[in-house]
């Protein structure tokens, strides 16, 4: 018995090593000499030098770190509901089966599988202040747009309205949980005389929340890494006003060669996603409803 259990431990071992050595090679490894770089000054090209704490307490004292910070709260404050309100309001349009159906699910889904550079650059043709397809479409009601990406007081809800091409990944998560719902339930609603208006808030709401949960999660962890749309777009500016944290690493990485500010810059980074998705994990057994059991 004992060799038939090794045997099959064995087997089971050798079936997971290719990803147990991707990971140990790839993940964890890269993380770890991450963690080392961190206490170090390091600029690629000389012997690092061991300075133990000295990056994360210059963190408090780096206005750029903080303006980052900033800029990636904003962002995710703006973006979030946006995503959440606007994916479900998709697959709402999208939900019904009839003839056809399925174009337009793939036009509203096939935005999020294009390049993150070739949609920011279409976006940047629309929101050119001269000529530009949205500030053309204000001068038609007498609106004179605004310099978007060129003015502070405007470029970060621009970049907001980049990531309205991103719904469809929303779309397809909540097309995927309204079909789970049984309709049993809209039946015995319409038995109840609930309109389809009380069915969306007694029904569809409720047993969507685990899927509502699971696209917070996606697009708070999404929001604290973007840089492909500022990179592009504004690199930053103007006055910093789009300088996300993650294009902060990438400056001080790869444009000053401060690779252990980096790295610190980077765990900082990595913690903040851990405490907000602990955080996220936690609230869940307030507001998810799962089919026949509340969340525990």
């Amino acid at each position: 018995m004992k060799s038939l259990h090794r045997k099959e431990a064995l087997s089971f071992y050798i079936a997971i090593s290719p990803w147990l050595v991707g990971f140990l090679l790839f993940t964890a490894g890269p993380m770890v000499i991450s963690l080392l770089t961190s206490f170090t000054d390091w600029d690629l090209l000389t012997d690092p030098l061991w300075v133990g704490l000295d990056n994360y307490r210059n963190l408090a004292t780096d206005p750029l770190f903080i303006q980052s910070i900033k800029v990636t709260l904003a962002y995710t404050a703006a973006y979030v509901p946006l995503d959440l309100a606007g994916g479900l309001l998709l697959a709402l349009l999208v939900r019904p089966q009839f003839r056809g159906i399925g174009v337009f699910r793939t036009i509203f889904y096939l935005p999020t599988v294009f390049s993150g550079v070739a949609f920011v650059v279409v976006w940047l043709w629309m929101l050119n202040p001269n000529g530009g397809l949205i500030n053309l479409a204000l001068g038609w009601f007498g609106i004179e747009g605004p310099r978007w990406l060129l003015d502070p007081k405007y470029s970060l809800w621009a970049l907001v309205m980049m990531s309205f091409w991103g719904w469809g990944r929303s779309m397809a998560l909540y097309l995927g949980g309204m079909q789970s719902i049984p309709g049993e339930l809209y039946e015995a609603a319409a038995m109840d005389g609930a309109g389809s208006v009380r069915q969306f808030f007694a029904v569809t709401l409720p047993l969507l929340s685990p899927t509502i949960f699971f696209n917070l999660v996606l697009s708070v962890i999404a929001t604290f890494q973007s840089f492909t749309s500022a990179f592009v777009a504004t690199n930053g500016g103007p006055l910093d006003s789009t300088l996300f944290l993650v294009l902060y690493i990438y400056r001080q990485a790869f444009e000053f060669f401060h690779m252990g500010y980096a790295a610190a810059l980077a765990w900082v980074l990595f913690a903040i996603v851990l405490v907000l998705t602990l955080l996220l994990l936690r609230s869940q057994k307030f507001w998810v409803f799962y089919l026949g059991e509340r969340s525990k």
